[in-house]
C-alpha cells in the first residue's frame, strides 16, 4: 500500500475555512503557526496563482510561508490581499 504525506491544504474549500484557520493562527500569536497557516491557504489556492496576484517570487513564497518561514510585512499584506482579506489591528483584551 502506497501512502502519501497529509496536506491540510486539501481541506480548505471555502472562504470560511480560510478565515477560521487564519483567525486561529493569529489568535495564537505563534509566528511559526501563522506563517504555516498562510502557506496552507496559499497551497490550497495555488502558489503560482498567489505569486502572480502578488508579484512575489513563487519559491520565496514557499520559503516564507512555511513552519520555519518569516514573511515580511509586505509579503503578509500582499498574501492576505490575494486571499480577499486585510490585516487589521484591535486593542488587546485585558489579561
Amino acid at each position: 500500500m502506497k501512502t502519501r504525506e497529509f496536506d491540510p491544504s486539501e481541506l480548505i474549500s471555502s472562504q470560511d475555512d480560510v478565515i477560521s484557520l487564519l483567525e486561529d493562527a493569529f489568535a495564537s500569536q505563534d509566528s511559526a503557526y501563522i506563517a504555516n497557516a498562510l502557506g496552507i491557504v496559499a497551497r490550497a489556492k495555488g502558489i503560482s496563482t498567489i505569486a502572480k496576484e502578488t508579484g512575489l517570487n513563487r519559491s520565496q513564497l514557499y520559503k516564507s510561508l512555511s513552519k520555519d518561514g518569516n514573511p515580511t510585512a509586505k509579503t503578509l499584506i500582499e498574501v492576505l490581499k490575494s486571499f480577499g482579506l486585510i490585516l487589521t489591528v484591535r486593542k488587546a483584551e485585558s489579561v
